[in-house]
């Protein structure tokens, strides 16, 4: 079933054709499941390769994702309730009352943040210091506010959409000490707003005296006579359904809210990590903030709880179980699933995940081995790129990670695929070479991977050639990137393997801490940055199990291999 947020499936940085091809066989499973909010995902270029597999497969490149952190849009409330600043405490309470909201935003009419609005605000309104009386009194509203918080019936109205100061006064007192009080405060009648119920004497007074209204309590009759004598004078009068004391609570409610707005507030960007907006959320920060576009106009609003919640983004890694070799946030989202077949690598979830990992030659030999089991047939063209995948990360099965479960599945992919295993092979390894088709910076991160072995951090990447020809008209470049790539990651040190499938041999350029290259002990082909491996050509079963030996040597002597940033040129010359 589909679901708001899709989770996306995807493979390490600068990723080889089993970490794609194993993206995308993964999502066709779980659609085969039914789950269809499943999408292959990238986090790195493709090449040459990898086009071609995915061109003779009629299979578009997974979509990209260069960063998963979840940012602001991702935990904002956008589906928001906001009011103007002429809006009434009224209408600001019944929003408060029907909302499960906490923050109200005040915008213009042209949607742009001017402030917020609280029920903390609110109650210092209704309920003012004890020392400022008068301010329990005051109501900045117009007529036609009042009319509509009392849900009054009129008698007669003046200027009722008027915005103006106005102070409410209960005609309880004798007519001959009524209007005292507001002499003695100074306040004039014409801002007077007067509740009285069906006293005559102090109705006509009122008006006699100008005031702005009349407000008539418990729906009380009025006398022909007053009314005449109100629009005589110019005083309207409006008859509220509510008895004297919910009339003036009515009638404070009218009130605008324009001058309880705070209007000294934090924004932030849609697109900012949440990682740094919890920075932003300190104890005597306010309990929410707005996120606004560029030219302020207001997109959701952010809460302290809202940070509490789930994180919506939520991924399946396949073919590596690292966070060095991770999307960039995958520690900051939801992780569901691991499918892979390298080494355990320093990774922790809060909670209990599906992962499979199995001592095989490639992810797609254990993606298709969950739809043999499910008994799920795949398309051609999915059976296609799983034969790729496979194909790839075992050099046709030649590869010493390549397991009789490889030969199983690659047996049983062909079945359904319409191409045979070694015509698929001539395809993929002659499609082109990453050394020629790239610059010396993307063949060096060309499947790249960074370990931490030891507390020491390290990288190795690798590609594969027709012959070692192609290599060595650009050593000398791709030395240089190296560096440059081993000083911007701060690495111990940075190897690129770079294998003959032809003859099953490696070179290995090396660049990075002298310590740990003098301990190499495959012979050199070039002073301490040139290494013939003869027989290696896996990564992982191979080259990382060697190196992981030297760090752990030295780091039981105390020296292990550390960062030190140096020149980044190449002393090196080729041999003739």
């Amino acid at each position: 079933m589909a679901t708001a947020h899709p989770t996306y499936v995807i493979g390490h940085k600068n990723p080889d054709a089993d970490s794609i091809c194993s993206a995308i066989a993964y999502a066709a499973f779980k659609e085969a499941q039914r789950e269809s909010s499943y999408i292959a995902a990238r986090c790195g270029n493709s090449n040459a390769r990898i086009d071609a597999i995915l061109g003779r497969f009629h299979s578009p490149l997974p979509f990209y994702l260069s960063d998963v952190s979840p940012r602001a849009h991702d935990m904002m409330v956008s589906d928001l309730v906001s009011v103007g600043p002429d809006a009434t405490c009224a209408e600001a309470l019944r929003i408060f009352d029907q909302k499960p909201i906490t923050v109200l935003p005040v915008v213009s009419t042209r949607n742009r943040a001017i402030g917020t609005l609280t029920l903390g605000q609110l109650g210092h309104f209704f309920i003012p210091r004890l020392e400022e009386p008068r301010t329990m009194r005051q109501v900045r509203s117009s007529l036609a506010r009042i009319v509509g918080s009392l849900k009054a019936s009129v008698l007669h109205l003046v200027d009722e959409n008027r915005l103006e100061e106005l102070f409410v006064r209960i005609g309880a007192m004798d007519i001959r000490t009524f209007w005292t009080i507001s002499e003695k405060e100074n306040i004039p009648a014409g801002n007077s707003l007067i509740i009285v119920g069906d006293r005559n004497d102090v109705q006509q007074r009122a008006i006699e005296l100008g005031i702005r209204a009349l407000i008539v309590s418990g729906n009380l009759p009025v006398e022909p006579g007053i009314v005449a004598l109100a629009r005589d004078r110019g005083v309207s009068i409006i008859v509220s359904p509510h008895d004297t004391a919910t009339t003036a609570w009515f009638v404070r409610t009218a009130s605008t809210i324009e001058c309880l707005v705070e209007r000294k507030f934090t924004t932030l960007n849609a697109d900012m990590r949440i990682a740094e907006i919890r920075k932003k959320f300190g104890p005597s920060s306010p309990h929410a903030m707005m996120v606004t576009g560029e030219d302020g106009t207001l997109q959701g609003i952010l809460t302290k709880t809202d940070l509490l919640k789930p994180v919506p983004t939520r991924i399946v890694l396949v073919d590596h179980n690292e966070l060095t070799q991770a999307v960039p946030g995958a520690d900051e989202v939801t992780i569901t699933e691991i499918i892979d077949h390298h080494r355990l690598g320093p990774i922790a979830t809060p909670q209990p995940i599906l992962f499979i990992n199995e001592p095989v030659g490639s992810t797609c030999t254990i993606i298709a081995d969950l739809f043999r089991r499910h008994g799920l047939t795949p398309s051609p063209d999915v059976a296609g790129l799983m034969m790729s995948g496979l194909i790839s990360d075992t050099l046709l099965l030649q590869s010493p990670t390549s397991t009789e479960k490889d030969a199983n599945m690659l047996a049983w992919l062909e079945s359904h695929a319409d191409i045979k295993g070694k015509a698929l092979a001539k395809l993929i390894f002659s499609s082109g070479s990453v050394i020629l088709a790239s610059p010396p910076d993307k063949i060096v991160r060309s499947d790249f991977k960074i370990y931490d072995e030891d507390e020491v951090r390290f990288a190795v990447s690798q590609v594969e050639e027709l012959g070692f020809d192609n290599f060595w008209q650009h050593a000398k470049a791709m030395a240089r990137a190296l560096a440059e790539l081993r000083n911007d990651e701060r690495l111990a040190f940075a190897c690129l393997l770079v294998t003959d499938i032809n003859t099953q041999n490696s070179l290995m350029l090396v660049k990075g801490d002298p310590d740990f290259i003098r301990r190499i002990s495959y012979a050199h082909v070039e002073q301490d940055e040139i290494f013939d491996l003869p027989g290696v050509v896996s990564r992982k079963k191979q080259l990382i199990p060697y190196i992981t030996g030297l760090i752990k040597e030295m780091s039981a002597e105390g020296t292990p291999p550390v960062f030190r940033a140096k020149a980044t040129k190449s002393p090196f010359v080729k041999a003739s």
